[in-house]
């Protein structure tokens, strides 16, 4: 797979990824049954399906944990948060966490068009805003190797 189709394949994934997280915040589905559903579509055939199994399983599985990084991270209780900026901040914290091959800089891009895509118009500002200041703190050396803007 090309460079250009692997980074295509995985911004569907994220897509994915943010339509199972939503479906699990707004239904409260199990992973398993997130899982066996997403297999399922069709959408799945055209993803980085590694990236997206590990991603949902992994959210899933340390939620508390994204939850207080995020909680430190907004300016309002976590209840408040729209359910797709929610999904997108997941997906974002998990990803500059665990996926230190995913250079900041896209993550936070990645987020920033998620949230152009299928949030609340200028709620990308937010993301933007809450990803920055994450990788502020989880990725300082990168951040600070590579600056920040």
């Amino acid at each position: 797979m090309s460079h250009a189709a692997s980074t295509g394949a995985r911004t569907r994934a994220r897509e994915l990824l943010l339509q199972a997280l939503y479906q699990k915040q707004i239904a409260g589905h199990g992973v398993d049954e997130l899982l066996d559903q997403f297999h399922d579509q069709a959408a799945y055939q055209r993803v980085d399906q590694e990236f997206f199994d590990e991603a949902l399983v992994s959210i899933c599985a340390s939620r508390d944990s994204l939850d207080s990084i995020i909680g430190g991270l907004i300016d309002r209780p976590i209840e408040q948060l729209d359910p797709v900026e929610l999904g997108i901040l997941l997906i974002g914290i998990f990803e500059l966490e665990t996926r230190v091959d995913v250079p900041f800089r896209v993550v936070i891009n990645e987020g920033v068009n998620l949230a152009k895509r299928f949030g609340a118009i200028d709620g990308h500002k937010y993301i933007n805003a809450c990803l920055d200041a994450a990788a502020q703190s989880l990725r300082s050396h990168e951040v600070q190797a590579h600056g920040s803007g």
